[in-house]
């Protein structure tokens, strides 16, 4: 029956999802400043890490004016990272205000997002202002251009970052990696089951 509940939350959150742009009211202005890239190579780097191993720590600088750490939620929570290509593009402007909507699954499974691009901070500043507000941090690894993307392997050719999600646990071990097409944004389903997986 709990397994049942779970299919419902999930289907409806998707649903949720999947309709977040037009949910945000993303203005015609907003549409009208994203830059479609047109299609791109689906992947373009080697990853330099694995499920198992220790998630490499980095420091970068926040929309928010902070400076993060992945270090900091060692032994405190849950790590989502979400490199997503550059601001001001499709997928992207899509795929992190979806993240507001499903906030509850996060909190329930004790995880925070880090939302990173290779974006200086005042594009990141202009773009997630538009978007509207994310809960989450948003930081910038511009430079030296793309250094935690390269550690994780999955900086592109051209300078862009993958549209990649990593899950790293309290211990600072990363328990998932999902890489996909730059194109297409993560499907929601597999990262709700991958959280959820950490906490049996």
């Amino acid at each position: 029956m709990k397994k049942h509940g779970n299919l419902i939350l999930v289907f409806g959150m998707l649903s949720a999802f999947l309709w977040s742009a037009t949910a945000f009211g993303l203005s015609d202005a907003f549409k009208n400043n994203i830059y479609n890239p047109g299609l791109l190579k689906p992947t373009d780097s080697v990853l330099k890490v694995k499920v198992g191993d220790s998630a490499p720590d980095f420091y970068l600088p926040a929309v928010s004016g902070e400076r993060i750490s992945l270090g900091q939620y060692r032994g405190k929570k849950n790590v989502v990272l979400s490199f997503v290509p550059a601001a001001w593009t499709p997928v992207c402007s899509d795929q992190w205000p979806g993240y507001n909507i499903v906030k509850d699954i996060f909190d329930k499974n004790d995880a925070i997002l880090l939302g990173i691009t290779v974006d200086n901070i005042p594009t990141l500043f202009a773009w997630t202002n538009q978007m509207g507000k994310l809960w989450f941090p948003v930081l910038s690894d511009f430079w030296p251009h793309g250094a935690v993307a390269d550690r994780y392997g999955v900086l592109r050719s051209d300078g862009l970052s993958e549209r990649a999600l990593f899950l790293i646990d309290k211990k600072g071990i990363i328990r998932y990696i999902g890489v996909g097409d730059i194109n297409k944004r993560p499907r929601l389903e597999v990262l709700v089951k991958e959280l959820e997986r950490l906490e049996k």
